[in-house]
């Protein structure tokens, strides 16, 4: 199967990606992780064996360009005047709900994140992160069980 040219997935994926990180990693970061992203897809693109779910393909890129986000901030020392103000997150919309969704543990954020702000398939969820569909399903379900909790949110999956 023929890939399409790079530049047709980057039109057509962009803002799906950007999204993703946005919620992931919020506004600050999401921009670096995004040029990181694309970079990454250009280096790996010429060596792709299908063109099957190439969505997919680069939100796996994303999420683990947010991963490497978080575990390099989890190593970084912070100073008192860098500590982030509680509950202030840059959110899509700066929505409470996505507020709250940042708060999650990462794997729930990121499932929560893809399934309904891209409103992608759990199978796609799945393959994004690297993870079953019973795993991405029971992620998910366990988002929203915390968000329910905490702040009375009803969601569906």
């Amino acid at each position: 199967m023929e890939l399409p040219p790079f530049q047709l997935l980057l039109d057509r994926y962009s803002h799906d990606v950007h999204r993703f990180l946005i919620a992931n990693v919020g506004i600050t970061d999401a921009d670096d992780c995004y040029q990181e992203t694309w970079i990454s897809a250009l280096r790996a693109y010429p060596h792709l064996q299908h063109a099957t779910n190439l969505r997919g393909w680069l939100l796996t890129i994303a999420a683990r360009k947010a991963i490497d986000l978080h575990r390099a901030r989890g190593r970084a020392a912070v100073t008192m005047a860098d500590l982030p103000e509680h509950g202030h997150v840059d959110r899509p919309d700066d929505d409470p709900v996505w507020e709250a969704v940042a708060r999650l543990p990462p794997k729930q954020r990121a499932a929560v994140v893809l399934r309904f702000l891209l409103d992608a398939e759990y199978a796609t969820v799945a393959a994004s992160m690297g993870i079953s569909e019973a795993a991405a399903r029971r992620n998910v379900h366990e988002g929203l069980s915390r968000l329910r909790k905490g702040h009375g949110y009803e969601w569906t999956a």
